[in-house]
């Protein structure tokens, strides 16, 4: 069936097929399946949409996302304070805290360096590390940074942009493979790489 561009149907279905993972193929099944379960999946999905749309908001130290600002990390006081585990995405620092092995807190670039794609230091989230670590005087920085050529770009300019700070800068263990992305990693991995990370030079 073919619908017009305008179509309420098509128009669910391309957003659909945005997302990460999907499609136009995976996009059409998910679509399908959301409309023909309306009470169980569409209105619920509407209301959680309309819900969020209201009331998630960026944080204002890590760059975390939750209702409120600090998020419940960083409002967390039995964390440690010494620590900042710095990841490339949200999604980073939720694998690493399902991991439940972390104890200190976080601080998302927002990205990585990728000169093809525009992305400089100056996209990313650099200096607002920095003013973090003279504010509460952190003593070590975790790169827990992708394998891949991106991620490692960026963990070796934090390296000589963290050497005017005294702190110590670590990196995670050998274990995640090359181009691995941490979302994607199992938890056992994950465990392993922050636990045996090591000095990063």
């Amino acid at each position: 069936m073919n619908f017009d561009d305008k179509n309420e149907i098509n128009n669910f279905i391309k957003l659909l097929s945005k997302l990460p993972g999907l499609g136009p193929r995976s996009g059409r099944r998910a679509a399908l399946a959301i409309i023909k379960q309306k009470e169980k999946l569409l209105i619920p999905l509407k209301d959680a949409f309309n819900d969020i749309s209201e009331k998630i908001v960026v944080c204002e130290i890590c760059n975390n996302i939750d209702l409120k600002s600090p998020c419940a990390i960083c409002s967390n006081q039995n964390k440690d304070m010494n620590i900042i585990c710095v990841v490339e995405e949200i999604s980073d620092l939720w694998a690493i805290e399902r991991a439940a092995v972390f104890k200190g807190y976080y601080h998302i670039l927002g990205g990585v360096l990728n000169a093809l794609d525009g992305v400089g230091p100056d996209q990313l989230n650099i200096e607002k590390l920095g003013q973090r670590i003279k504010q509460n005087k952190v003593q070590e920085i975790i790169l827990a940074l992708s394998a891949t050529i991106d991620g490692q770009t960026t963990l070796h300019f934090l390296i000589d942009y963290l050497e005017d700070f005294n702190v110590k800068v670590t990196k995670l263990a050998h274990g995640i493979p090359i181009g691995g992305e941490l979302d994607y990693l199992d938890d056992g991995t994950l465990t392993q790489a922050i636990l045996s990370r090591t000095a990063a030079d």
